[in-house]
C-alpha cells in the first residue's frame, strides 16, 4: 500500500488528522511486524503505540515525505530491539513461555488452517533478525534496499540473509 505523500506533508506541518489518517493506513502492517518479531500480542501493541508516539513527535524531522514507511518501520525496529533487550534483562524474573503465542493458544479466528500454524512455528524457529527480514520482505513487500535502511544493515547482508533464511524456512516447512 502506498501512503499519501500529501498526508505526510500535512502531518509534518502539524495536521493531527493527517497523521491519524497515516496511522489508519499503516498500523496493521506495523502490528504484524511487531507481533512476528516479539511473539507477544500485548508487547506488539505496546511497541506499535510507542512507535506512533515517537513518530508523531518527530515527524517534523522527516526529510523525505516519500520515505515515511521505511522511516516509521525503522522506529518500530528500534523499539522492538529495546523490548527484546528488556526480555533479556528480565529473563531471570520471567517465564518466556508466557510471552510466546503457541499453536495451542491460537484461536480458530486467528488460525485459518493448520498450514498457518505450521508457518508460524517455522517463523518462530528463526533468529530474530532472520524473522524480521522475512516478515518485512515476504509479508510486507519491502525491497531488500528498504529493509537494509529499516534495519540499519548493509544491503548485501540483508540480501544474503533473506536468501539463506528462505532456504532454511523451506527446509523447515518440508520437514513438518
Amino acid at each position: 500500500m502506498v501512503l499519501d505523500v500529501e498526508k505526510v506533508r500535512s502531518a509534518k506541518l502539524g495536521d493531527s488528522q493527517s497523521f491519524a489518517d497515516l496511522y489508519d493506513q499503516i498500523a496493521t502492517d506495523l502490528y504484524k511486524v511487531a507481533l512476528y518479531t516479539l511473539g507477544n500480542p500485548h508487547d506488539a501493541e505496546d511497541v506499535v503505540s510507542e512507535t506512533f508516539i515517537e513518530a508523531y513527535k518527530g515527524i517534523r524531522n522527516l526529510r523525505d515525505e516519500g520515505s515515511f514507511r521505511p522511516w516509521i518501520m525503522r522506529i518500530l525496529s528500534i523499539r522492538c530491539k529495546r523490548k527484546i533487550a528488556s526480555y533479556i534483562q528480565e529473563k531471570p524474573n520471567i517465564d518466556l513461555e508466557d510471552f510466546i503465542e503457541t499453536p495451542s493458544d491460537v484461536s480458530p479466528e486467528t488460525a485459518d488452517c493448520s498450514e498457518r500454524v505450521t508457518v508460524l512455528d517455522a517463523l518462530n524457529k528463526l533468529q530474530r533478525d532472520e524473522r524480521t527480514i522475512v516478515v518485512l520482505s515476504v509479508l510486507q513487500g519491502y525491497t531488500t534496499k528498504e529493509i537494509s535502511q529499516i534495519m540499519d544493515m548493509p544491503h548485501g547482508t540483508v540480501s544474503s540473509k533473506l536468501y539463506r533464511t528462505l532456504i532454511k524456512l523451506r527446509k523447515t516447512l518440508e520437514q513438518e
